[in-house]
């Protein structure tokens, strides 16, 4: 009877810590699947975000002419085409050669 009872506590033991490892798999299956659905969305909102604010922009003109008036022709310059980035990724890629050419130029002053 003792020896039933070991095999059953046994068993019962394997059982679980079979089924604990196999729904851990498939939590760790499913984040995986959740982290990657959510950068795709991340990268979806991000180029909807970039496509609504030209919207915006390209669809009315009239407004921006309206604000161009009030402002002070004096003040008021047009940005160069150089200036305008087509996404972040750009922008921050001259970010970074500016601060690279800074440091050098620095470095250059120092000797």
């Amino acid at each position: 009877m003792f020896r039933i009872n070991i095999l059953i506590s046994v068993l019962v033991f394997s059982l679980l810590l079979i089924l604990t490892s196999f729904i851990k798999n498939q939590t760790r299956i499913t984040e995986k699947k959740i982290f990657n659905i959510s950068k795709i969305i991340n990268s979806k909102e991000t180029d909807f975000n970039e496509s609504q604010l030209d919207f915006f922009y390209l669809s009315s003109p009239s407004i921006i002419e309206k604000k161009i008036e009030h402002l002070d022709r004096g003040q008021y310059v047009p940005m160069e085409y150089s200036k305008i980035f087509l996404s972040i990724s750009n922008f921050i890629e001259l970010q970074n050669k500016v601060a690279i050419q800074g440091s050098q130029n620095d470095k250059k002053k120092k000797k």
